[in-house]
């Protein structure tokens, strides 16, 4: 009966397929983004970013003045008319490469969170929920990871293999792995010993039934600001990889790569071709992480009241 009760307050948060169809949903859905922006103005700040960043890396070939490998200009013209962002070095169009470089940002920060952090989230909440040998196991390997920062980890990795995207994002996901299991690690350890999950166990549910039932749905808000916080980390790290000249192939347009080429030519002969690409990378990161913090503050039933 306490199991049934339990499984009924989790599932009242999920929408059927007849709650989506009924008369007057889309004016609840309405109703509470308008609550969401005007309660969560910076939240809603950072939303707009990511729409913005997610449309300009969708609609790049339809943006992009010139393609991003052409030299149609002069080296080092400065921004005007016909190239509003300036060109760089060798004559390219800096707003074009820029725009051509969100879809790297976002395919990195994206294949970053949806297989390093899901994968990470759904390990942690199992390994600490085993509890015992396999707790103490995992969480002396976490410490070693731990002990060593994420951005030379993925040094270490890109420095023997060839670089490229893929590679990229798979030197990010190692990096990522201790830290979030470490987090997700003490949030499931509160949620294990509550009422309603020592009710689940004394009726006999199984310990997966128990995790993704019980557990699970209860870390969401978690996993929403691990994965909003290494959108932006993810991007951030890509960027560094470039800058160091082991991250995306030079051909492509990557943020990091052209704030590398600025600082390898000289910052005084184009400023532009430094300042463009760290003010995308600065309100990208910004954006993701007033989205995170909001979306915690929504999701998070501790929250909600305040």
């Amino acid at each position: 009966m306490i199991d049934q009760t339990s499984e009924q307050a989790v599932g009242q948060a999920v929408l059927t397929r007849e709650q989506i169809a009924a008369p007057g949903f889309g004016a609840r859905a309405w109703t509470n983004f308008t609550r969401f922006v005007r309660t969560k103005p910076l939240g809603a700040i950072g939303g707009f970013i990511v729409l913005v960043l997610v449309l300009v890396a969708v609609l790049a070939p339809v943006l992009a003045p010139y393609d991003p490998r052409s030299t149609p200009a002069t080296p080092w013209e400065a921004p005007n008319a016909n190239f509003l962002l300036g060109a760089d070095y060798v004559g390219r169009d800096v707003m074009s490469r820029l725009i051509y470089g969100a879809r790297i940002s976002l395919y990195v920060g994206m294949g970053s969170v949806l297989v390093g952090i899901t994968a990470s989230f759904v390990i942690g909440v199992a390994l600490t929920y085993a509890g015992g040998i396999v707790d103490m196991v995992s969480q002396r390997i976490v410490d070693a990871l731990m002990s060593l920062p994420g951005l030379l980890i993925a040094l270490a990795i890109m420095a023997v293999v060839t670089p490229s995207l893929n590679t990229v994002i798979l030197a990010i996901v190692i990096g990522m792995v201790a830290p979030v299991i470490r987090t997700v690690r003490s949030q499931v350890l509160s949620l294990k010993e509550l009422d309603y999950v020592t009710a689940a166990r004394a009726v006999g549910a199984k310990p997966n039934r128990i995790i993704f039932r019980h557990i699970v749905p209860n870390c969401f808000a978690t996993y929403l600001v691990l994965a909003t916080y290494y959108l932006g980390f993810a991007i951030i790290i890509e960027a560094s990889l470039s800058f160091l000249g082991v991250g995306a192939p030079p051909d492509q347009p990557s943020w990091g790569g052209m704030l590398v080429r600025a600082a390898s030519a000289h910052v005084k002969s184009g400023p532009w071709l430094a300042i463009f690409p760290g003010l995308a990378l600065f309100l990208v990161v910004m954006g993701f992480n007033l989205l995170g913090d909001a979306l915690r503050d929504v999701f998070d039933p501790r929250l909600r009241g305040r």
